[in-house]
């Protein structure tokens, strides 16, 4: 009779380690996993040094880096490009020269073999005391012919020691592709300019406190029009003319019906709401969450890693 050990998937209840083994291969279920709260950075912390914003902008899709960090990133993401632009180049002058030098062998060869067969054409008078003027050879001086068997196919010419340095193979160059000289945002994939950067103006809970002093806190901020303390459960959008931070909530149900910036009165859009995205902190990808702290796992393989300097 075998061990219990062999046989502790016949029972009859459906395991909790069966459920997450079928929902990974099959995909039945949800695929979903609840965050703590450690492994969402704060709402008001750049995308790229994960510290509190001295001088936030935010992107038009929602990502808030400091400006210092996001302008280093563009500046270092341009020279890259020059790098790998020049690099291009250089490869395509060295194999445009190496087509130039086959072209010229291969017309040399060409002449070479023309001037063969014109030299070929011209007659020589025949030395009657040579041997290939004899009328016919006896059978004493006759050559062997070629033994009967199979081909040789030159197989003695071949040497299979590969070891030696002349037979060693040669490592190829490696191709290089046209880089993009577009610069991407280091979240979303997405092209950025330094232009499409939008200031954020975060309303302190307490004027009267430093920056320093705000950093200490918990609640340091709060909506510019409700006065409603903001957190990393309150999800925020950005004005785009003031650069004003407000909550969702008051987006929906006051700025909406006039499309108005209460803060300086100016004509909204669609495109001037820009909604703070969420982000997951180092060494995992940075999916975008979900309002209930959730995140699916088709987010977790299409997010992208966050590049810090």
């Amino acid at each position: 009779m075998t061990r219990h050990g062999k046989n502790c998937t016949a029972g009859a209840v459906y395991t909790y380690h069966e459920k997450k083994k079928d929902t990974a291969a099959s995909g039945y279920g949800t695929q979903n996993i609840r965050l703590s709260r450690d492994a969402v950075k704060d709402f008001d912390c750049c995308c790229l040094s994960l510290q509190p914003c001295h001088d936030p902008v935010v992107t038009p899709d929602g990502y808030l880096y400091e400006r210092e960090a996001i302008l280093e990133y563009i500046l270092h993401q341009k020279k890259e490009i020059a790098r790998q632009m020049k690099a291009y180049e250089k490869q395509r002058g060295s194999r445009r020269e190496e087509q130039k030098e086959l072209q010229r062998a291969a017309s040399q060869d060409h002449v070479r073999g023309f001037l063969e067969k014109e030299s070929a054409i011209v007659s020589r008078p025949l030395n009657p005391f040579t041997a290939k003027a004899l009328s016919g050879t006896s059978p004493d001086n006759a050559q062997p012919g070629p033994s009967v068997g199979p081909p040789s196919k030159d197989k003695d010419k071949v040497l299979p020691s590969f070891w030696i340095p002349s037979l060693t193979p040669e490592a190829k160059a490696t191709k290089l592709e046209k880089p993009s000289r577009t610069v991407t945002c280091p979240m979303s994939g997405k092209p950025l300019r330094m232009s499409d950067l939008t200031p954020v103006h975060f309303t302190p809970l307490d004027s009267s406190v430093d920056r320093v002093g705000l950093i200490t806190r918990s609640e340091r901020y709060v909506c510019a029009v409700t006065r409603d303390s903001l957190s990393n459960a309150t999800p925020c959008a950005v004005l785009r003319p003031s650069g004003a931070v407000v909550t969702l909530e008051c987006v929906e149900k006051l700025i909406r019906k006039d499309m108005v910036d209460p803060v300086t009165g100016d004509k909204l859009t669609d495109r001037d709401i820009i909604v703070l995205q969420r982000v997951r902190v180092p060494p995992l990808p940075f999916p975008q969450l979900e309002c209930n702290g959730t995140i699916k796992k088709a987010q977790l393989e299409q997010s992208h890693t966050c590049l810090r300097e």
